[in-house]
């Protein structure tokens, strides 16, 4: 199978490419990335000189490089990860936003359209149902969509979009909802590297409010398990939830990391004011990916203790990127 990566050297989409490299000796990888910020040629450390791997830099938005990519490369499917995926950079300049996860999203399908491509599998996120705080139960695949923040809205929009093409020119398109993931190669602005990180500086933890958020953890390593099987065993025009069924509250995981990393809670946390508009409670059902035979396999205490080594040990990874505001201030979403 020959699987374009797009966005494939950010950090699900890093994962999701060295679990391809690592586990499937059939499988020939482009990896199609801008190299952003967040999207960063380290993310794919040992991966590059791998003889099944092809890397071009390039933006979704660039639709004659994109298309000359594919056809070149005669993809069987595309993955898409390419996005602007963070929340307060969303409330503090929402433009790029709109730009790479609509109008990009665009691209991609009049690509894929003209191509003829087999199958695009397109990676959303959770937040496009919106805030489930005192609501029963959770959201399933067929849940309406109610985003909260310029991120989430731009995503939902991607999702609309892409089940239009489905609808009106007949597009295999797979869309896939994760819950909040944590492991390595997760940019420091995220809450579980930022913790760590922050900690390891020499500098407190942070809380948002009162940091009762809700929220599903999963490890990356399980969400690229989910999304090849997804991608193999899924149907056609279908929306997947992937989640690992561990809920946790933002300061649950803040106190558990902390704690594990040595630090006392009582010294080593602060609370800071909330961002504007901020989710209390996301949840969904995700009994629709498990009837394809994947479950998650690594429980959140195991998850979170590997994710802590791996940040503990790889400090040339992440250094050059504690300078950002978004690492280092205890309010980012106000920069």
């Amino acid at each position: 199978m020959r699987i374009a990566v797009l966005g494939g050297a950010g950090f699900i989409g890093s994962n999701f490419v060295r679990y391809l490299v690592s586990n499937h000796e059939d499988v020939q990888v482009l990896v199609y990335d801008k190299l952003t910020y967040a999207g960063r040629l380290e993310n794919l450390h040992g991966l590059l000189e791998n003889k099944r791997l092809k890397f071009i830099r390039g933006d979704i938005c660039n639709e004659e490089l994109l298309e000359h990519a594919l056809r070149e490369f005669q993809a069987d499917a595309i993955v898409n990860f390419a996005a602007e995926t963070h929340v307060d950079r969303s409330i503090n300049n929402p433009a790029p936003f709109l730009q790479t996860n609509i109008y990009g999203v665009f691209t991609i399908l009049e690509v894929s359209r003209r191509l003829d491509v087999n199958r695009l599998l397109h990676m959303s996120t959770d937040e496009v149902y919106g805030d489930l705080y005192g609501v029963e139960g959770e959201a399933d695949e067929k849940w309406p969509l109610n985003p909260s923040s310029p991120y989430s809205a731009s995503k939902a929009s991607g999702d609309l979009l892409i089940k239009s093409y489905g609808r009106t020119y007949g597009l295999k398109y797979i869309l896939a909802r994760p819950s909040n993931n944590y492991g390595p190669y997760q940019h420091p602005e995220k809450l579980i590297p930022r913790t760590i990180i922050r900690l390891l500086h020499g500098k407190p933890a942070t809380i948002y409010g009162d940091g009762s958020q809700v929220r599903d953890w999963l490890y990356v390593e399980d969400t690229a398990r989910a999304l090849y099987t997804i991608l193999t065993r899924g149907g056609y025009q279908e929306v997947y939830n992937i989640c690992a069924s561990e809920s946790a509250t933002v300061r649950e995981i803040v106190y558990r990391v902390v704690e594990s990393m040595g630090r006392d809670p009582a010294r080593d946390i602060v609370y800071v004011k909330g961002r504007p508009g901020e989710d209390r409670r996301y949840a969904m059902k995700c009994n629709k990916i498990l009837g394809l035979g994947w479950k998650p396999l690594v429980k959140l205490g195991e998850g979170l203790a590997k994710t802590i080594e791996w940040y503990t040990r790889n400090e040339w990874w992440w250094r050059p990127l504690v300078d950002e505001v978004y690492v280092l201030s205890d309010t980012p979403w106000r920069h």
